[in-house]
């Protein structure tokens, strides 16, 4: 993982946003690049300064006296809750031995049920990572490492970056200019973000190398009101996220598919 993107992603680390892979990743970087760990450090500092007591606001009294209050009054209903509960045991003990036993039955039940649960399959993994991914740009206002409506801005960006150079393209003149891009990190290694706008939504179109190199049509698939297309292209694996229609979202797709470049995409 880059310096760039560790920086970047101190916050949800210290939030603990990320999963067992993405969180041993940054650990190893951390352990072994003092600007990155003086960086998470910084932000831990940060913390401590806004927990300190001369920041807290005390409480009113009368507010102490409220929930005071209030425990007494659910301690009355634990105790008549307790008192109806001796009654029940009084229908005797071989009526809670069943109910023990149905509970275990289901249990077994659904344990061989999920056990028998096929695992995701690689497309399946990598679509959540796609969608987690936009919808995180959206949320934490980092849509963009570099903003430019200029691909011989924005592919230059990338080729300093990356060991890649992945292709871009403006298709403004189609509806769907460029606006910018960002370094993003997907399947254990940084990828290419260009991100596109259609009116007032933006597509994020994520590129990295495709070891098989064989080009493949397009799939579809909603989740949660966005829609996400992937398809192979010379070389490259290519994955488009957005929250325009589906046929829209095709057609951009489609578009980008049939760009003329004669440009080499592989460093």
């Amino acid at each position: 993982m880059s310096c760039e993107l560790t920086q970047r992603f101190v916050p949800g680390y210290m939030d603990g946003e990320f999963d067992l892979v993405r969180t041993i990743e940054m650990e190893t970087h951390l352990k072994d690049c003092v600007v990155c760990a003086q960086k998470l450090e910084d932000e831990q500092g940060v913390r401590t300064l806004l927990r300190r007591s001369s920041l807290n606001y005390a409480a009113p009294a009368v507010l102490r006296d409220r929930i005071r209050s209030s425990l007494r009054a659910s301690a009355k209903e634990d105790m008549a809750v307790r008192e109806s509960g001796i009654q029940w045991r009084s229908l005797g003990a071989w009526r809670w031995a069943g109910a023990v036993a149905v509970l275990v039955l289901f249990s077994l039940s659904g344990w061989e049920f999920t056990a028998r649960l096929p695992e995701p399959s690689t497309d399946q993994r990598i679509a959540a990572e796609v969608f987690s991914s936009h919808v995180r740009s959206l949320e934490a206002n980092h849509l963009m490492d570099v903003v430019s409506t200029d691909q011989h801005t924005v592919k230059p960006w990338f080729d300093a970056k990356l060991d890649f150079s992945p292709p871009v393209e403006d298709l403004a003149s189609n509806g769907f200019p460029l606006v910018g891009g960002r370094l993003d990190y997907l399947e254990g290694r940084e990828v290419a973000a260009l991100i596109y706008q259609r009116r007032d939504h933006f597509i994020n179109v994520f590129v990295w190398p495709d070891s098989t190199g064989a080009n493949s049509t397009q799939s579809i698939e909603s989740r949660q009101g966005f829609n996400i297309v992937r398809w192979s292209r010379e070389g490259f694996q290519c994955w488009a996220v957005s929250d325009i229609g589906g046929s829209e979202l095709a057609e951009f797709v489609r578009l980008l598919e049939n760009y003329n470049s004669s440009e080499p995409f592989l460093k």
